[in-house]
Protein backbone atom coordinates (compact mmCIF):
# COMPACT_ATOMS: atom_id res chain seq x y z
CA UNK A 1 0.00 0.00 0.00
CA UNK A 2 1.17 3.53 -0.78
CA UNK A 3 -0.11 6.26 1.58
CA UNK A 4 0.71 9.95 1.17
CA UNK A 5 0.27 13.00 3.38
CA UNK A 6 -0.24 16.48 1.97
CA UNK A 7 -0.84 20.03 3.18
CA UNK A 8 0.93 23.35 3.49
CA UNK A 9 4.02 23.67 5.67
CA UNK A 10 3.07 23.63 9.33
CA UNK A 11 -0.06 21.50 8.93
CA UNK A 12 1.30 18.67 11.08
CA UNK A 13 2.03 16.05 8.41
CA UNK A 14 5.25 14.77 9.98
CA UNK A 15 3.55 14.11 13.30
CA UNK A 16 0.78 12.10 11.66
CA UNK A 17 3.25 10.15 9.53
CA UNK A 18 5.12 9.06 12.67
CA UNK A 19 1.94 8.09 14.49
CA UNK A 20 0.61 6.09 11.53
CA UNK A 21 3.92 4.30 11.12
CA UNK A 22 3.84 3.27 14.79
CA UNK A 23 0.23 2.11 14.50
CA UNK A 24 0.77 0.05 11.35
CA UNK A 25 4.00 -1.46 12.69
CA UNK A 26 2.16 -2.56 15.82
CA UNK A 27 -0.44 -4.15 13.52
CA UNK A 28 2.32 -6.28 12.03
CA UNK A 29 2.94 -4.39 8.79
CA UNK A 30 6.41 -3.61 7.49
CA UNK A 31 6.44 0.14 6.97
CA UNK A 32 8.79 2.55 5.20
CA UNK A 33 8.40 6.30 5.76
CA UNK A 34 9.82 8.88 3.37
CA UNK A 35 9.78 12.61 2.81
CA UNK A 36 9.84 14.68 -0.33
CA UNK A 37 12.12 15.96 -1.57
CA UNK A 38 14.61 13.45 -0.21
CA UNK A 39 15.06 9.75 0.41
CA UNK A 40 18.15 9.15 -1.73
CA UNK A 41 21.58 10.79 -1.83
CA UNK A 42 20.72 12.67 -5.01
CA UNK A 43 17.27 13.65 -3.75
CA UNK A 44 18.64 14.91 -0.43
CA UNK A 45 21.13 17.12 -2.29
CA UNK A 46 18.26 18.49 -4.37
CA UNK A 47 16.28 19.10 -1.16
CA UNK A 48 19.12 21.16 0.23
CA UNK A 49 19.23 23.24 -2.96
CA UNK A 50 15.46 23.78 -3.03
CA UNK A 51 14.85 24.56 0.64
CA UNK A 52 18.00 25.99 2.20
CA UNK A 53 19.59 27.71 -0.76
CA UNK A 54 19.24 31.49 -0.93
CA UNK A 55 19.63 31.44 -4.71
CA UNK A 56 16.71 32.50 -6.86
CA UNK A 57 15.21 29.56 -8.76
CA UNK A 58 12.73 30.06 -11.59
CA UNK A 59 9.32 28.36 -11.26
CA UNK A 60 10.13 25.94 -14.10
CA UNK A 61 13.55 25.22 -12.62
CA UNK A 62 11.92 24.56 -9.26
CA UNK A 63 9.38 22.23 -10.87
CA UNK A 64 12.06 20.22 -12.65
CA UNK A 65 14.23 19.94 -9.54
CA UNK A 66 11.33 18.61 -7.46
CA UNK A 67 10.46 16.21 -10.27
CA UNK A 68 14.04 14.99 -10.62
CA UNK A 69 14.15 14.28 -6.89
CA UNK A 70 10.85 12.40 -7.13
CA UNK A 71 11.98 10.29 -10.07
CA UNK A 72 15.05 9.16 -8.12
CA UNK A 73 12.97 8.32 -5.08
CA UNK A 74 10.24 6.43 -6.95
CA UNK A 75 12.52 4.32 -9.10
CA UNK A 76 15.15 3.54 -6.48
CA UNK A 77 13.10 3.30 -3.27
CA UNK A 78 9.30 3.44 -3.51
CA UNK A 79 8.63 0.99 -6.35
CA UNK A 80 11.03 -1.68 -5.03
CA UNK A 81 9.49 -1.36 -1.55
CA UNK A 82 5.92 -1.70 -2.79
CA UNK A 83 6.87 -4.67 -4.96
CA UNK A 84 8.32 -6.29 -1.84
CA UNK A 85 5.04 -5.89 0.04
CA UNK A 86 6.19 -3.00 2.22
CA UNK A 87 3.70 -0.27 3.12
CA UNK A 88 5.14 3.08 2.06
CA UNK A 89 4.09 6.33 3.77
CA UNK A 90 5.32 9.51 2.10
CA UNK A 91 5.35 13.02 3.51
CA UNK A 92 4.41 14.70 0.19
CA UNK A 93 4.19 13.35 -3.36
CA UNK A 94 3.10 14.74 -6.73
CA UNK A 95 0.05 16.52 -5.29
CA UNK A 96 2.52 18.92 -3.67
CA UNK A 97 3.86 19.77 -7.11
CA UNK A 98 0.35 20.44 -8.40
CA UNK A 99 -0.51 22.62 -5.40
CA UNK A 100 2.79 24.48 -5.02
CA UNK A 101 4.12 24.81 -8.55
CA UNK A 102 0.74 24.69 -10.30
CA UNK A 103 -1.64 26.72 -8.17
CA UNK A 104 1.08 28.51 -6.19
CA UNK A 105 3.52 29.43 -8.98
CA UNK A 106 0.99 29.43 -11.81
CA UNK A 107 2.55 26.74 -14.02
CA UNK A 108 0.15 25.21 -16.56
CA UNK A 109 -1.69 22.29 -14.93
CA UNK A 110 -1.74 20.14 -18.06
CA UNK A 111 2.04 20.45 -18.32
CA UNK A 112 2.31 19.52 -14.65
CA UNK A 113 0.24 16.38 -15.11
CA UNK A 114 2.57 15.23 -17.89
CA UNK A 115 5.70 15.91 -15.85
CA UNK A 116 4.21 14.29 -12.75
CA UNK A 117 3.38 11.17 -14.75
CA UNK A 118 6.93 10.94 -16.08
CA UNK A 119 8.57 11.56 -12.69
CA UNK A 120 6.41 8.95 -10.91
CA UNK A 121 6.54 6.28 -13.63
CA UNK A 122 2.73 6.33 -13.44
CA UNK A 123 2.62 5.50 -9.73
CA UNK A 124 -0.39 6.87 -7.80
CA UNK A 125 -1.05 6.80 -4.04
CA UNK A 126 -3.72 4.41 -2.79
CA UNK A 127 -4.96 7.07 -0.37
CA UNK A 128 -3.92 10.65 0.38
CA UNK A 129 -4.55 12.46 3.67
CA UNK A 130 -4.48 16.24 3.34
CA UNK A 131 -4.23 18.30 6.52
CA UNK A 132 -5.96 21.63 5.97
CA UNK A 133 -4.85 24.79 7.79
CA UNK A 134 -4.74 28.49 6.97
CA UNK A 135 -1.32 29.95 6.09
CA UNK A 136 -1.58 32.33 9.05
CA UNK A 137 -2.24 29.53 11.53
CA UNK A 138 0.54 27.44 9.99
CA UNK A 139 3.04 30.24 10.59
CA UNK A 140 1.85 30.71 14.16
CA UNK A 141 2.42 27.00 14.72
CA UNK A 142 5.95 27.25 13.36
CA UNK A 143 6.76 30.20 15.60
CA UNK A 144 4.48 29.46 18.56
CA UNK A 145 6.13 32.07 20.74
CA UNK A 146 4.87 34.80 18.40
CA UNK A 147 1.29 36.02 18.36
CA UNK A 148 0.92 37.42 14.85
CA UNK A 149 2.52 36.50 11.50
CA UNK A 150 3.88 40.03 11.04
CA UNK A 151 6.17 39.46 14.04
CA UNK A 152 7.95 36.49 12.49
CA UNK A 153 11.64 36.69 11.68
CA UNK A 154 11.69 35.97 7.94
CA UNK A 155 15.35 34.90 8.16
CA UNK A 156 14.14 31.75 9.95
CA UNK A 157 11.99 30.68 7.00
CA UNK A 158 13.28 28.29 4.33
CA UNK A 159 13.25 29.25 0.65
CA UNK A 160 9.74 27.90 0.04
CA UNK A 161 8.30 29.37 3.24
CA UNK A 162 9.65 32.78 2.23
CA UNK A 163 7.23 32.85 -0.73
CA UNK A 164 4.67 34.74 1.35
CA UNK A 165 1.14 34.31 2.69
CA UNK A 166 -0.56 35.02 -0.66
CA UNK A 167 1.45 32.20 -2.25
CA UNK A 168 0.45 29.79 0.51
CA UNK A 169 -3.18 30.80 0.21
CA UNK A 170 -3.07 29.82 -3.48
CA UNK A 171 -1.41 26.54 -2.51
CA UNK A 172 -4.14 25.84 0.04
CA UNK A 173 -6.82 26.60 -2.55
CA UNK A 174 -5.04 24.18 -4.88
CA UNK A 175 -5.30 21.41 -2.31
CA UNK A 176 -9.01 22.12 -1.84
CA UNK A 177 -9.51 21.89 -5.61
CA UNK A 178 -7.56 18.61 -5.73
CA UNK A 179 -9.80 17.22 -3.00
CA UNK A 180 -12.85 18.03 -5.13
CA UNK A 181 -11.35 16.44 -8.24
CA UNK A 182 -9.81 13.39 -6.53
CA UNK A 183 -12.57 12.27 -4.18
CA UNK A 184 -11.64 8.60 -4.65
CA UNK A 185 -8.35 8.91 -2.81
CA UNK A 186 -8.24 12.35 -1.17
CA UNK A 187 -9.25 12.67 2.49
CA UNK A 188 -9.35 16.22 3.81
CA UNK A 189 -8.73 16.63 7.55
CA UNK A 190 -8.97 19.75 9.70
CA UNK A 191 -5.44 20.31 10.99
CA UNK A 192 -6.88 22.46 13.78
CA UNK A 193 -8.18 19.37 15.56
CA UNK A 194 -6.21 17.67 18.30
CA UNK A 195 -3.41 15.38 17.14
CA UNK A 196 -4.97 12.21 18.55
CA UNK A 197 -8.36 13.00 17.01
CA UNK A 198 -6.76 13.42 13.58
CA UNK A 199 -4.89 10.14 14.06
CA UNK A 200 -8.13 8.36 14.98
CA UNK A 201 -9.83 9.72 11.84
CA UNK A 202 -6.94 8.46 9.71
CA UNK A 203 -7.21 4.98 11.21
CA UNK A 204 -10.97 4.97 10.67
CA UNK A 205 -10.66 5.98 7.02
CA UNK A 206 -8.00 3.38 6.33
CA UNK A 207 -10.07 0.64 7.94
CA UNK A 208 -13.15 1.73 5.95
CA UNK A 209 -11.34 1.97 2.61
CA UNK A 210 -9.16 -1.12 3.00
CA UNK A 211 -10.79 -3.50 5.51
CA UNK A 212 -8.81 -6.52 4.30
CA UNK A 213 -5.58 -4.69 5.09
CA UNK A 214 -6.47 -4.51 8.78
CA UNK A 215 -7.72 -8.05 9.38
Amino acid sequence: MFITFEGIDGAGKSTQVKKLRKYLTEKGHEVLTLREPGGTVVAENIRDLLLTSKHDITPIGELLLFSASRAELVQNVILPAIESGITVIADRFYDSTTAYQGYGRGIDLQLLRQINSIATFGLEPDITFCLDISPEDALIRKFSEKSIPLAFDESELDRMESSGLAFYQRVREGYLKLAEDEKRRFVMLDAGNKTEHIHDLIKQRLAAFYPDFFR
